[in-house]
């Protein structure tokens, strides 16, 4: 489970003690506060089995091949990843 670490909610926690089971466990419910984010889109056409969509899908393919994902540890590598296809399909 990820929380925000900026989050005034991060400590927001309430264990139920009086709903414990046989096995003495008790549940615990967190409070996670989402938040909503405006994310730019583009759109752009290529026409179907145009010179153009077959230039785009061999640049698209070499990017994608030439990434390294032996490795995504952690969130960081994962969004350096995402940004790097993001720039060269932009790019292409």
């Amino acid at each position: 489970m990820f929380l925000r670490q900026d989050s005034l909610k991060l400590d927001n926690y309430i264990i139920h003690p009086e709903w414990k089971l046989l096995l003495n466990h008790a549940p615990l419910t967190i409070n996670i506060m989402i938040i909503e984010e405006h994310i730019q889109t583009r759109k752009y056409t290529l026409v179907k089995n145009s010179k153009e969509e077959e230039n785009f899908i061999i640049e698209l393919i070499k990017v994608i091949t030439k990434l390294n994902t032996e490795n995504i540890s952690n969130k960081e590598t994962l969004k350096q990843i995402v940004q790097i296809i993001t720039n060269d399909t932009n790019r292409i």
